[in-house]
């Protein structure tokens, strides 16, 4: 008995060190599992805000045009932004800038570059959202990460057989959600498509331009540029008066500071520690909660076939993103 408890002591006294790194072991699976939840939890907020914000869209129609919309929509989401800018403060994990100017030749050229694509898709979904409804357009919308790989190939980019099983079931779901029985397509849902086309080409022009910018002034600038060229075009075509903006202050707060400052900035946070499979699939519920948003506040109703057609397109979005992806814990930078 007491030569048991001698080795039992002696065992005792050998383990603390293994104990130790089993202990480690543990609490950085745990603080892995925190990191995971809390990014994921800031993607979902980040899919919420983006999805109802097509709520916002059709609201902010009711009283002004959707060039006037976006023109304070997007002025106001550079303000939420440039605070961050000019304190250097959200710069997904890089070094410090070693030109803390926001106006340089480089920068200005990239942000009138990306400003202008921002401008055309942003142009073509707002004046969508007269004719069609918050939730055709979210998923509508949600078509342009399977654009991105096809418009690619014309790049020179590979692409995977994923890509091509989510473009044929995205377009048997864009089939059954827009084309009638006389087999034509709604004037608004035709306009979401085609700003989808330039939401895939924003996607390739910000993956150029964020390894050599950074990616907040590429934002902001991005935002100014189509905020004054948005405001410019109202002018010209729209009669928007001060009081039109009164009576939309609402839609036009969520859909500037919301959507385009507040989720931005809740997106660049999370994808530091996301995981990239976790946010494909969080942020594609983007569609589903705009969906949801325009039944819950517009009373927007999706028939048996156009709930068959969200449900392809959304299976070919997720088809497209998840397919060869690495399942583990990587940084991915996205604006």
């Amino acid at each position: 008995m007491q030569f048991s408890l001698a080795v039992a002591a002696k065992l005792h006294r050998a383990c603390p060190a293994e104990d130790r790194l089993k202990e480690k072991s543990i609490m950085t699976s745990t603080l892995k599992g925190s990191q995971t939840l809390k990014s994921d939890s800031l993607l979902l907020i980040t899919a919420f805000i983006w999805g109802f914000a097509f709520v916002a869209q059709r609201l902010g129609m009711q009283y002004v045009g959707p060039f006037g919309y976006n023109g304070v929509r997007f002025a106001l989401g550079a303000l939420v932004l440039l605070p961050f800018v000019l304190t250097n403060g959200l710069r997904n994990g890089a070094a410090p800038s070693s030109n803390p100017r926001l106006l340089t030749l480089k920068s200005l050229s990239g942000g009138l570059i990306a400003g202008l694509i921002l401008f055309c898709g942003s142009s073509f979904q707002q004046v969508a959202m007269v004719y069609t409804t918050a939730g055709n357009a979210g998923f509508i919308t949600g078509l342009y990460v399977i654009l991105v790989p096809i418009i690619g190939i014309a790049l020179r980019h590979r692409t995977h057989t994923g890509t091509w099983i989510g473009a044929v079931l995205a377009a048997m779901g864009m089939y059954f959600l827009s084309v009638t029985e006389h087999f034509t397509i709604s004037f608004g849902d035709l306009l979401v498509l085609i700003g989808a086309f330039f939401w895939a080409c924003h996607v390739h022009i910000i993956g150029w331009l964020s390894p050599r910018q950074d990616p907040l002034k590429i934002a902001i600038l991005q935002y100014t540029v189509c905020s004054i060229l948005s405001s410019i075009t109202s002018i010209i075509f729209e009669k928007n008066t001060f009081g039109m903006y009164i009576s939309a202050t609402a839609p036009i707060l969520y859909g500037g500071i919301m959507s385009v400052g507040v989720a931005y900035t809740l997106q660049v946070v999370a994808q530091k520690k996301a995981r990239p499979a976790h946010a494909a699939i969080i942020l594609s519920l983007e569609a589903v909660f705009a969906a949801m948003g325009g039944w819950i506040i517009l009373d927007e109703i999706l028939t048996p076939r156009a709930m068959t057609g969200c449900s392809l397109m959304f299976c070919g979005m997720l088809i497209s993103q998840l397919w060869k992806m690495p399942w583990r814990d990587t940084v991915r930078i996205h604006t």
